[in-house]
């Protein structure tokens, strides 16, 4: 058997003297796979541990069997783990070139910010225009562009659909989807189930930071139950 892109064993996280994340452990391969639970539940703070940005944790991170815990955010961003953050923290004094440029202008990889606009060409005609002074999609476009150029293995990203609008939605959902079929493994966190099953087959339940269940898409589709209990949502239209 292959060993796993992305591999977290027993990873314990700390804000001060809380302790957010109990054991958390699980494997994916080159895969979209969601992570799911209602808020509170330490799936943001799963995201920075494994990204590197979280000051306090334990445990272990390894991608391609390289143990990344411990390592700074750029040592973890250079060895593959890309990350788009809920919130998309994006710079008012940059613009969209300047974003992509300041963190992929010399990539050699396959992503580079040409690439990016023939991903997203509205970025292309925003390229000169601030980061901030974006619409909400189009601000969501220049996150994953920007984690995009890094190259990454393993693409992360927190909260991707949250606040826009359904059509913006469906289109962010084809991108990442084309992601997956390239070979890219993600891991993206969602409250909203319709996008997260959508995105992928495999889905990671989070409870009170830790893995307490994996699902499938069409499982957790067809039970109104288990998405009241997961995420205290009511029932997908289409749920059995």
């Amino acid at each position: 058997m292959s060993e796993p892109l992305l591999a977290v064993e027993e990873l314990h996280g700390y804000y001060g003297t809380a302790h957010v994340l109990h054991g958390v452990s699980f494997t994916m391969g080159a895969e979209p796979v969601a992570l799911i639970g209602r808020n509170g539940m330490g799936k943001s703070t799963l995201c920075l541990a494994i990204a590197g940005l979280l000051g306090s944790a334990t445990g272990s991170v390894r991608l391609d069997d390289q143990e990344l815990l411990g390592k700074p955010a750029y040592k973890v961003a250079g060895a593959g783990i890309g990350y788009v953050p809920q919130g998309r923290r994006l710079f008012e004094s940059l613009t969209v070139d300047e974003h992509l440029e300041i963190v992929g202008g010399r990539s050699k990889g396959e992503w580079t910010p040409e690439r990016i606009y023939e991903l997203f060409p509205r970025l292309a005609e925003r390229k000169n225009v601030s980061g901030t002074s974006l619409s909400g999609g189009e601000q969501q476009m220049l996150a994953i562009g920007r984690a995009l150029v890094t190259n990454p293995r393993v693409l992360i990203m927190d909260e991707p659909s949250e606040g826009l609008a359904p059509t913006i939605v469906e289109n962010l959902v084809e991108t990442i989807k084309e992601l997956a079929a390239g070979g890219m493994g993600l891991l993206v966190v969602e409250q909203n189930l319709g996008v997260a099953t959508t995105l992928a087959e495999r889905q990671l339940v989070m409870i009170t930071g830790s893995i307490a269940a994996e699902t499938t898409a069409a499982e957790l589709a067809g039970d109104p139950v288990a998405q009241r209990r997961y995420l205290g949502v009511e029932p997908l239209p289409d749920a059995a």
